[in-house]
């Protein structure tokens, strides 16, 4: 095992695949001469050249479009957005036409495409820069999304969303680029739609995904010292979603809290509420609570942005309201 940063993860998984299979390339802003707004295509431009590592202009409509045209004629683009509140430019062409290409042409194209890029918040970048819409795109039949949370995770599953002959968004966060994590030397993939139980437990179960999963940990931590074992699952994929081990989990705690860095109306954690209600009803000893943001625009002063986001504080409480504490 080797200690690297999520941004370093996400270039290995792409350049890896790049020397793997020579009709998958990188396109979006400042991906080539400035090796990524964030550092993760960093040297890919050396390695691979212009015709495989392609800066685009501010026009994510344009080269959305052209990297899904491209599928059909052969090719597996990788295409980042400098932030995905910046994907709505472009949107027309995920859900329009990647999303449905496959079904619309009877199965004689397929649409082999990863459009990655950060999500959620990142400090103080206000209302238009601090948008979750991993529940946007998985209401969506023909779109699979990922929302990793650690560089192993981040490198193997992106490895297998390029490998997709669907398309993928795959969903980062500017906040986790210089987190660390072992991740292994040789060659691995982590399949989609498997989530995974970062925390055995026995008294509740929390399910979270992304960076927002972190307060879980620290909530864990503080309710250890209390006596209370929360059992923690990691979605990574949102959809297809591992509907088995969150009812699995269940069945073996009797209660749910759902954390999710998003606005609380028909998001993922109203879905997976659904779920649990109608496979596991009979096993819940306590109402469910999810857990999300204000329902509000982000807001840019710092106090107000800590009220709007989810914190282990308010982990903390909703375990303890399932455990009646």
């Amino acid at each position: 095992m080797k200690t690297i940063q999520f941004r370093e993860a996400i270039a290995e998984a792409m350049s890896e695949e790049m020397r793997r299979d020579e009709s998958i390339y990188l396109m979006g802003e400042e991906v080539a001469e400035y090796n990524g707004a964030y550092k993760a295509s960093k040297g890919m431009l050396d390695e691979f050249g212009p015709k495989r590592v392609i800066d685009t202009p501010i026009a994510e409509l344009g080269f959305a479009g052209v990297a899904i045209g491209s599928t059909m004629t052969g090719n597996r683009p990788i295409v980042e957005y400098m932030t995905f509140n910046f994907s709505l430019v472009g949107i027309d062409q995920i859900i329009n036409n990647a999303a449905k290409i496959r079904q619309m042409s009877g199965g004689q194209f397929k649409c082999p495409i990863v459009f990655r890029g950060p999500t959620a918040s990142a400090g103080q970048l206000a209302a238009t820069h601090s948008q979750a819409f991993e529940n946007w795109f998985a209401n969506t039949p023909g779109l699979k999304v990922v929302v990793p949370s650690n560089p192993y995770d981040a490198k193997g599953l992106l490895k297998s969303a390029i490998r997709d002959d669907d398309p993928v968004i795959f969903m980062e966060s500017e906040q986790m680029y210089g987190d660390k994590g072992e991740v292994p030397e040789g060659e691995y993939t982590i399949p989609l739609g498997v989530a995974d139980i970062k925390r055995e437990g026995t008294d509740v179960t929390i399910v979270s995904f992304g960076k927002i999963i972190k307060e879980a940990y620290k909530a864990a931590d503080e309710l250890e010292k209390e006596g209370i074992s929360c059992e923690i699952i990691d979605l990574r994929t949102v959809r297809p979603m591992d509907r088995k081990a969150v009812v699995n989990s269940v069945k073996k705690t009797n209660r749910l809290v759902v954390l999710e860095e998003a606005w609380p109306f028909g998001n993922v954690a109203t879905e997976i509420t659904y779920l649990v209600q109608s496979e596991a009803f009979d096993y819940l000893d306590a109402p469910i609570v999810k857990i999300n943001t204000a329902d509000t625009p982000a807001p840019y002063s710092p106090v107000l942005l800590e009220e709007w986001l989810p914190n282990h504080t308010d982990v903390i409480k909703a375990v303890k309201k399932v455990m009646y504490k």
